[in-house]
């Protein structure tokens, strides 16, 4: 290629290109532009959404029965059990920290999300091994006497849990981000699809949790764990083949560098110039040439006064270039001060994900002690009763994008109908209702089997299943505003360069919030234990927990009014086109010159 052509273009000449060309910076995998006729849309987005929903089969048809087989067929006590549950799901939820650097720093999204994949196989055959060779589990209790697991045993099952952890790394924060690139921000029509995206996105996430949770759970419970483990395996190893289908019709993005190394230089810089004053024009800071950013295809950002301390980074020496030991651009500090801008409604997050891993542990275990019969001969799994928080996520969001978003928008003027952090406060308002009606339910639990005489023999109580159906709609629908604008929030306001950091910040919420839950766990029953009353135990018959239930309500709502004084001194980020207006321009510039015949 001659000096000064332009970048080859996909199957055709640079005719038009201004109109077809990909505006934020796409690119094909040899890093290519790419045309948007070409790649992209909801069609590339088919094939994501195809592996999303097997993905989610694979991944809830181990985590929605998990505290089952640990105290079922391992023969764990419930407190132990439960802990397991939450710190391997936090841990799940903290990996796709990792996967985040190793994508923006190195492979980027798309070959990270295949390295994982592959890992995340291979820990789902390690689990199907585990529960279907008779030498790697113990055997079934005898006259109430339970034999524990060997090292061996918990080696083998604990080990692939932990290896899907590692894998769900790799693809967790990156696949969700590829889909969301696969749309235009700076098309209108694009934009307007993208808005809807993580609402079509939940929407199948939800439906794979449902087939999870109802015909994997059943198949685990009254079949075999076998097939109930195989069948999501052999899904999740089709659904990487769909993905893989689908390469050639994805928009990538190129990776940019570490987002840790370019915000620690900040941070660093700035407290190195500690001392050193700000110039009042912000024109004196260093920043490179807008022709760098367009050439490579990033966003050069403005100069901001919030956090005007880590200006400093940018701030040149009296030679009027940068300090040697200060190479920051004023886009690298902007970049640095949304992402800690987000850490403080970060925090915020870790309480609801706390209460929303108690769906997968107590709410389940509280289900298994009650009447699960429907007719003579059919037992409703105790973990089936989250497909009623699936189903009224599955409602809401369809009503939310189709009735509400619709509605609202005509008054607020907003595209998405109300502003992301509204929706999320909504989801924490009704998740504090949610907890104190399971709380009250549970009350209503305990009297019955201290009336019939069940809480000193630890038996199944004539109360049915369905009296627990409200705290499991309720989070459903509180789900179905908080998860969602979770995460579109984090992706939403990242940087441009750090979006599979938001996506995992996001993530890495749920990974703290099922550490704090067992962190919680543990330490409210070690010191009711102490007191004389567990509140905890089990026999869940004889335990408290009512109080535990309502101590995490009262631990929401601390937090839920936090959140709204965190909210209402937050101010989104404003758009930036300037770049990709220059990017436009040039490419014009050069379908005119194409266009001009030669001599």
């Amino acid at each position: 290629m001659a000096a000064g052509s332009p970048p080859a273009m996909e199957n055709g000449d640079l005719r038009g290109a201004a109109a077809e060309y990909a505006q934020d910076g796409s690119v094909d995998l040899r890093g290519n532009p790419v045309l948007r006729s070409k790649r992209g849309g909801w069609t590339a987005c088919s094939f994501i959404v195809v592996y999303e929903l097997f993905e989610r089969m694979a991944y809830y048809g181990i985590a929605s029965n998990l505290i089952i087989y640990l105290t079922d067929k391992l023969h764990q006590g419930t407190v132990e059990a439960s802990n397991n549950v939450t710190n391997w799901s936090g841990t799940v939820f903290l990996t796709p920290l990792l996967g985040a650097y190793v994508a923006d720093a190195y492979l980027g999204r798309y070959w990270t999300f295949v390295v994982g994949s592959v890992i995340y196989f291979m820990g789902m055959v390690l689990l199907v091994l585990s529960v279907s060779l008779p030498a790697l589990k113990p055997p079934p209790c005898h006259a109430a006497v339970c034999p524990k697991a060997s090292a061996l045993q918990l080696g083998v099952y604990f080990g692939g849990l932990y290896i899907v952890a590692f894998g769900n790394g790799g693809t967790k924060p990156n696949i969700s981000t590829i889909g969301a690139d696969q749309f235009d921000e700076f098309d209108p029509r694009e934009k307007m699809h993208k808005l809807s995206f993580f609402n079509w996105w939940m929407f199948t996430i939800f439906l794979g949790i449902l087939f999870s949770s109802t015909v994997l759970v059943y198949l685990q419970d009254n079949v075999s764990w076998s097939i109930g483990y195989g069948i999501p395996t052999l899904g999740l190893l089709v659904s990487i083949a769909v993905f893989l289908a689908g390469t050639k019709l994805y928009r990538h993005r190129v990776p940019q560098g570490s987002p840790f190394t370019s915000m620690g230089r900040v941070l660093a810089a700035a407290l190195f110039k500690w001392n050193v004053p700000v110039p009042a024009d912000a024109k004196e800071l260093h920043e490179l040439d807008l022709e760098v950013y367009t050439r490579k295809r990033k966003f050069r950002m403005d100069s901001t006064n919030s956090m005007r301390f880590l200006n400093k980074a940018a701030v040149k020496d009296n030679g009027g270039s940068p300090a040697r030991w200060s190479p920051c651009t004023v886009t690298q500090v902007e970049e640095t001060k949304q992402i800690i801008k987000l850490v403080p409604l970060l925090v915020t997050m870790f309480v609801p994900c706390t209460l929303i891993a108690q769906t997968n542990t107590l709410f389940v275990k509280q289900g298994a002690t009650m009447n699960r019969h429907m007719g003579p001969r059919f037992q409703i799994p105790p973990a089936s009763l989250g497909a009623f928080v699936t189903l009224t996520m599955l409602i809401a969001v369809v009503v939310y994008d189709r009735i509400f978003v619709r509605a609202v928008r005509r008054y607020t003027k907003n595209p998405r109908g109300i502003t992301i952090l509204k929706r999320m406060g909504i989801g924490m308002f009704l998740q504090v209702v949610t907890m104190g009606i399971a709380s009250a339910t549970e009350s209503r639990r305990l009297a019955y089997a201290r009336s019939h005489g069940l809480d000193k023999t630890g038996g199944e109580l004539g109360l049915t299943i369905f009296v627990l159906l409200p705290q499991f709609v309720l989070m459903g629908l509180a789900d179905a505003f908080l998860v969602v604008g979770k995460i579109e929030f984090f992706y939403d306001q990242a940087p441009e360069s750090m979006k599979s950091l938001g996506t995992a910040m996001s993530l890495t919420a749920y990974g703290v919030g099922n550490i704090l839950s067992s962190f919680l766990l543990s330490t409210v029953t070690r010191i009711t234990r102490e007191r004389g009353n567990a509140w905890v135990t089990n026999n869940l018959n004889a335990s408290s927990l009512d109080y535990y239930y309502a101590f995490l309500t009262v631990l929401g709502g601390i937090n839920y009014l936090a959140f709204l004084a965190l909210s209402g001194l937050y101010r989104y980020k404003a758009e930036s086109t300037e770049t990709i207006d220059i990017v436009m321009g040039l490419e014009a510039e050069k379908a005119k010159l194409q266009a001009q015949p030669l001599g």
